[in-house]
């Protein structure tokens, strides 16, 4: 069996007094892709940010590889290879499609490495290439989004945190994110994704979690969890 990129382990996590998260454990497969589902409020993207160290776990431990980062400052986790994309893709207003692209490979001191990334990604989303002097945040939704993504693949993830990549985009956008989502996963990235499109999500991820108030009350094979019917009626419609 092959051993968790990353491992969640009994982990709370509070903000003030209020806690969001209670002893919560989820497993990432390398080469993967792990769904987050639940309804708003379920402690979905506290997941997220607990891994990634902007919120603190309380109890519990984050294991990346056999180590334990729980504690380490998020620039460090960052370092160490995994990398969120947070919601709402928070490109940098000012800076060209290339510079905020260029901000993702910071911690990556190989110049020739930096480049050939570079170039990867412009392989990869031929419209940033074509518009690498713009300024990253006049493009379109989608745009935006391969531009976030983009930034993430430029510092070489470990493990990709993806929070919600199909928020506030038209549909027709939203089944492109995932068919790109798909593509990086079948390319060799290993991705934590928390979705609101629970249907699309579930279509290209291989294991799942649903999460309701900060527990973990269903997971399973993704394919098992699509025609599961009470995951049906809470998540997917009737």
């Amino acid at each position: 069996m092959t051993e968790p990129v990353l491992r969640v382990e009994q982990v709370e996590s509070y903000y003030g007094k209020i806690q969001a998260l209670r002893g919560i454990d989820i497993e990432v497969t390398p080469g993967q892709i792990i769904a987050v589902l639940g309804s708003n409020g379920a402690g979905k993207t506290t997941t997220l940010k607990t891994i990634s160290g902007i919120v603190r776990a309380q109890t519990g431990r984050v294991v990346l590889d056999g180590e334990d980062i729980t504690r380490l400052p998020a620039h460090e986790i960052a370092r160490q290879g995994v990398v969120h994309v947070p919601e709402g893709r928070h490109i940098l207003k000012g800076l060209s499609v290339q510079e905020n692209l260029e901000l993702g490979s910071f911690t990556v001191r190989d110049h020739a490495l930096r480049r050939e990334r570079l170039a990867d990604v412009f392989e990869r989303f031929p419209i940033l290439a074509e518009r690498r002097h713009q300024d990253g945040s006049l493009l379109s939704g989608g745009e935006q989004q391969m531009l976030a993504l983009g930034r993430a693949l430029m510092h070489g993830p470990r493990v990709l945190l993806l929070d919600e990549p199909s928020m506030g985009l038209a549909p027709k956008l939203v089944t492109q994110t995932m068919r790109i989502v798909k593509q990086l996963n079948e390319a060799g990235t290993t991705i934590l994704l928390v979705e609101q499109n629970a249907r699309l999500a579930l279509k290209i991820a291989h294991y799942a979690y649903v999460l309701e108030n900060g527990e973990i009350w269903n997971q399973g094979e993704a394919s098992a969890l699509a025609a599961d019917e009470s995951i049906v009626q809470a998540y997917l419609g009737a």
